[in-house]
This record gives C-alpha cells, sequence and structure tokens, in this order.
C-alpha cells in the first residue's frame, strides 16, 4: 500500500484530493498535515498531524514535514495550498520523500502575477493589458490604456484576492488604500483590461516534458459569489467540460515557456477577450484547482494518474488532450453536492 503525505488537507481542495484516490480501486495510507485544528478534523485522512509555520521558518517546518515522513514512513509528499507549494518547491532536495513538481523557474513565475505577465507577453501567448501600480500616473495610465474600467488585484495570493473592477481613479485608489490595513502597498496591485467572454480553467498533467492528460472546464457562477465585491471567489460552483482548440493550444504554449520539460500538475486560467481570443489570467502549477473530484467522477481520474506517475508508473489508455467527455456540468456549493449532470439529464421539472 502506497504512503502519502498531503499536505493542507483540511481545505477543500486536499478534501477532493483525497476523495479522488479514495475512488481508485488501488488502496493508499493517507497522512494529511494542516495548520488548521478545526479543518483538519473534516479531512477523510488515515492520520492528521497539526504543524504550523510562519514566514521566515520554513526550516523549522520542512523539519517537522521530515519527522512526520520517519514516522509514518511516507513515500509520497504532495502539497495542496500554495504556500505549502511554495515552501516544497524551495525545500525539495531537503524533503526526504518523493516529491513530484514542477520546476522551481516555473513555479517562482506563477506565484507572482507580474513576473507570469511579463514573461508570457514576451512570449506573444494572449494575455490582458495590464500595467503594475506605482502611484497615481501609473493609475491614470492604466485607464488610458485598458479602458474605462479596470480590473485590480493583488500580484500574489489565490482565490481571486484583493480583486475589484474599478471605475474611478478614486475608487482605485480608496481599495488600495483599505489594502493597506491588511498588509498589502499600492506596488502589490496590478490594473487590467476587463475580460467579459467564456472563462476556461484548464488542467494537466505532465511527465518529463510531454503532456500525458488535460481538461478544460467552462466556469459560469463562483461558490459565495456574494460575498466578495468584485464576485470572484477563486472557486468555482457551477462548471461543465468543454472542448476548446484554442485553450489546448494556448494552455500549452503557456506551459513551454515557462519550462521546456515540464513535470507534475499545471492549471492554466483563461478568458476570452473582445475578439473571442482566450487570454491567460494566471497558472497554478503543482496543485489541483478545488474541484479535482469533478474529472474522476466523470471517468478520468487525474489526481489518480498523477499519484501513479509520481510513483514512477506508466500510464495508458488516456487522451492527452480533451481527456473527459465534453459538456458535462458538475455543481456545488457549502453542504450541497456535488451533483454531476450528463446528457441534459436534469431531474427537475419545469412548469
Amino acid at each position: 500500500m502506497k504512503r502519502i503525505l498531503l499536505l493542507g488537507c483540511g481545505g477543500s481542495a486536499g478534501i477532493n484530493y483525497i476523495k479522488s484516490l479514495r475512488l481508485a480501486k488501488e488502496k493508499f495510507y493517507i497522512v494529511g498535515v494542516d495548520i488548521n485544528k478545526y479543518y483538519i478534523e473534516m479531512s477523510p485522512v488515515d492520520k492528521r498531524y497539526l504543524v504550523e509555520h510562519k514566514k521566515g521558518e520554513e526550516e523549522a517546518y520542512i523539519n517537522k514535514i521530515n519527522q512526520v515522513i520517519k514516522n509514518e514512513n511516507i513515500e509520497f509528499v504532495h502539497a495542496q495550498p500554495d504556500p505549502e507549494v511554495k515552501i516544497i518547491s524551495d525545500h525539495r532536495s531537503n524533503i526526504n520523500s518523493k516529491t513530484f513538481l514542477p520546476s522551481k523557474k516555473a513555479i517562482d513565475i506563477s506565484h507572482d502575477k507580474w513576473s507570469t505577465y511579463t514573461t508570457l507577453s514576451k512570449a506573444d501567448v494572449p494575455v490582458a493589458k495590464t500595467l503594475k501600480i506605482t502611484g497615481i500616473e501609473s493609475i491614470k495610465e492604466a485607464f488610458r490604456e485598458c479602458g474605462e474600467t479596470l480590473w485590480l488585484r493583488a500580484t500574489r495570493g489565490a482565490g481571486g484576492k484583493a480583486s475589484l473592477p474599478v471605475k474611478t481613479i478614486e475608487q482605485a485608489t480608496m481599495w488600495m488604500d483599505y489594502w493597506k490595513t491588511k498588509g498589502l502597498t499600492w506596488s502589490d496591485f496590478l490594473a487590467s483590461e476587463v475580460l467579459t467572454g467564456k472563462e476556461v480553467s484548464w488542467l494537466s498533467i505532465w511527465k518529463d516534458g510531454k503532456i500525458v492528460c488535460s481538461q478544460g472546464k467552462e466556469r459560469f457562477e463562483w461558490v459565495n459569489t456574494g460575498s466578495s465585491p468584485s464576485g470572484v471567489t477563486g472557486t468555482t460552483a457551477i462548471q461543465k467540460t468543454v472542448h476548446d482548440e484554442k485553450v489546448n493550444e494556448i494552455a500549452t504554449q503557456t506551459i513551454h515557456t515557462l519550462d521546456n520539460k515540464p513535470n507534475g500538475i499545471y492549471v492554466v486560467d483563461t478568458k476570452e477577450n473582445k475578439a473571442g481570443v482566450p487570454c491567460v489570467m494566471e497558472i497554478n502549477p503543482g496543485r489541483f484547482f478545488t474541484t479535482s473530484l469533478f474529472f474522476p467522477t466523470a471517468g478520468v481520474n487525474m489526481p489518480y494518474i498523477f499519484t501513479k506517475l509520481a510513483f514512477g508508473e506508466e500510464i495508458t489508455k488516456v487522451a492527452p488532450y480533451n481527456s473527459v467527455e465534453k459538456d458535462i456540468f458538475w455543481m456545488r456549493i457549502p453542504d450541497g453536492g456535488p451533483v454531476m449532470v450528463k446528457d441534459g439529464q436534469w431531474s427537475s421539472i419545469k412548469i
């Protein structure tokens, strides 16, 4: 039985990774680590460890992770939250177990949205026009360059952190000033053109430079959208599988721009501009998106495929692109679902 350590086991993304592995015929012994003593209780792992970490104390955190690895005879370590992905990436040579990650360079670029933008734009990958905020003049320039509405967001962080559409300089400055109380400065913000077209999140798994499987899902609605001023919460409520060759091509180009020999997980988020071109909004390397249970339930267990690859096993009978049947819906809200619907088999009666 393979023995796996999951960092961030108490969050939704971690729980869905575990549930995906539990769908496989193969049995796993899964140990979970989390920083939250409440959330970890909800994780369906076989054993739990509460391991706190703070910025600047990464070495101490790695020492604790290695202690868990020793205690539990762990063979493979996977991290779901971005901060843990970053720590494991930076210290991968000091982890006393297998990891299966993209390159450190790819992770570092992807975790900084400004670095992502400059890297992709130089490679002619479609991206939304974006400026880095340096002061009031850069806000004025952004309105001139990007149009009457700007999309403000933080350069780092997940879940649509600090994102807001603004229509005036006053709105922009007030929003960024508010975030000063939460540790951000104006220089931590980007201003972009607003994209209004179809939004697709594209999940892929790579091994030694070759794509093993991939699938896009179109987003229609976010979980708890009313709780965020921008309407973006980072977790999808309603989505469906799509086969979009433009997205396949652009997402592949994106990943090859970051790494000429990709490994592990890459998630590329795109949204169409006014011309209908999918523009890359962000890249999430080294981890699955929150709804990773969707594709396994639809018949292609990507978390299991990823885990088998991490152990050096061969994968067959899966298409590298459009790996999952198209037009399958997945709906979820807190304490409701998830529910999968395919072939238009909706259960409600319209009157």
